[in-house]
């Protein structure tokens, strides 16, 4: 008897609530069709055919599935409504592969920002949230894609890429309104609204309700889901892998590819005083008050590339991916303790003394005055502070002559600093990536003697 199936008939049913309560869904979403999208005028050689009809079929074709589902009783592993073999593999190549990785969530962020007036039409985001639930509901058939998926500490995970998805397509979506209205000449949607109302009964009866559904639905949450308790923590025997908060993945991430003063010190200080500093070195007034994304794009989308790929990127790997001994893993892929990946990182120093000079790797001795250690340090890390000095002061003045000219002009040359800096600090992970995966690069400057690495 296996173990560990993929499918077992209590997983069947489960799925099959699930389809039950996507088709209820979808047959509101039929009424919501037949109410405003109008009719075809020719489909299939017949006229005037209701919108509507498509997600009839839909919403039928997902209660037929539903209670197959449902009905299943024994043998589960004869069930066939399950992921390929082929297709899993295929997720997994790419998945587990941080270059391929990185590169997906790369091309989400741009079709995000790119086709924001395609993908946040009503139908066109439905139709997008139906294929990312039937591909988790197909996903759940895999047994390794459930125990990643479903432990307690990753559930509120997969409803935070959910929420995710709905806030950022609710601000393009009112974003892309306000754009058409300005453009048209007509007033913004936020003056329309602005009428007052009193904070009692409006505010205090809307508060009212949701805190009664959230407390719902914690009530539900916290009967359905076993708390996530281990056993008592012992100095002698750590989880494997050991993770922080989910919250704190996209910094324990950053560790893999920066020392921890920098991953955990540094750049978080950064991104905090980068946010206070924000309202002080902005100068564009335009989009205060308002959604709007063609008068803030340079503001926008840096925020969304330092959120979705760089934040909610690396809280999706550290979470589903990050496996046992820190190893990528496929999201079908069993969690191998015994799996090893050989690498091989070197510092900038190494490949400039033993790859290009083909000399020993210059070390201070242990009883060396400190001036002979610090002559020995910079010998051996020269090249890497004149490009790490070079990345800080030299791209800046080549970027307010080029590219950020316009903002050189406008804020003057104190803001302006703060914001390359603000700038180059972001973009140093992603690069920093790049380094370790084409190069195998582990430190640009590396100075163990002092625990100053960069």
């Amino acid at each position: 008897m296996n173990p560990h199936p993929d499918l077992t008939v209590g997983v069947i049913h489960g799925l099959g609530w699930l389809y039950l309560l996507m088709f209820f869904l979808n047959v509101g979403w039929t009424v919501r069709s037949f109410r405003r999208d109008g009719h075809y005028h020719s489909l299939f050689g017949v006229e005037h055919i209701p919108k509507a009809v498509v997600w009839a079929a839909f919403s039928a074709l997902l209660l037929l599935v539903a209670l197959s589902h449902l009905a299943v009783n024994s043998d589960p592993e004869s069930f066939l409504l399950r992921l390929p073999l082929w297709f899993k593999g295929s997720v997994d190549a790419i998945i587990a592969n941080p270059i391929s990785y990185f590169a997906l969530s790369m091309v989400v962020f741009l079709a995000v920002v790119c086709l924001k007036d395609w993908w946040v039409q009503p139908t066109v985001a439905w139709t997008l949230f139906n294929a990312s639930t039937i591909f988790l509901a197909l996903s759940m058939t895999d047994y390794d894609f459930r125990q990643i998926v479903g432990k307690p500490d990753n559930v509120p995970i997969v409803g935070m890429l959910y929420l995710v998805g709905f806030f950022t397509w609710l601000y393009f979506y009112k974003a892309n309104d306000n754009d058409r209205r300005v453009a048209e000449g007509r007033p913004l949607h936020e003056k329309e609204l602005s009428d007052q109302v009193l904070v009692w009964p409006d505010l205090v009866y809307t508060e009212m309700v949701c805190m009664l559904l959230v407390t719902a639905l914690l009530i539900v949450w916290g009967v359905a889901l076993p708390a996530p308790l281990e056993e008592p923590a012992s100095a002698v025997k750590t989880p494997n892998p050991s993770k922080a908060p989910w919250y704190f993945l996209g910094l324990q991430e950053m560790l893999v590819y920066f020392d921890p003063w920098m991953a955990g010190v540094v750049l978080p200080t950064i991104i905090l005083v980068g946010l206070m500093a924000i309202p002080y070195i902005d100068f564009n007034k335009a989009g205060n008050g308002y959604y709007t994304f063609e008068h803030r794009k340079f503001a926008v989308t840096t925020f969304l590339f330092g959120f979705l790929p760089l934040w909610i990127g690396m809280i999706v790997l550290g979470t589903f991916i990050r496996g046992p001994n820190w190893n990528m893993f496929g999201l079908y892929e069993y969690w191998d303790v015994h799996k090893l990946e050989v690498l091989n990182n070197v510092n900038l120093s190494e490949m400039f003394w033993l790859d290009v000079m083909k000399q020993p790797l210059p070390r201070p001795g242990a009883d060396d005055d400190i001036l002979v250690q610090v002559g020995v340090i910079l010998k051996r890390e020269w090249l890497g502070i004149l490009v790490t000095l070079a990345y800080l002061f030299v791209i800046p003045p080549l970027m307010a002559v080029t590219v950020f000219k316009k903002f050189f002009v406008r804020m003057g040359f104190i803001r302006y600093m703060v914001l390359a800096t603000l700038v180059l600090f972001m973009a140093s992970l992603p690069l920093k990536m790049a380094l370790r995966w084409a190069m195998n690069m582990k430190y640009i400057v590396a100075i163990p003697e002092w625990f100053f690495n960069i």
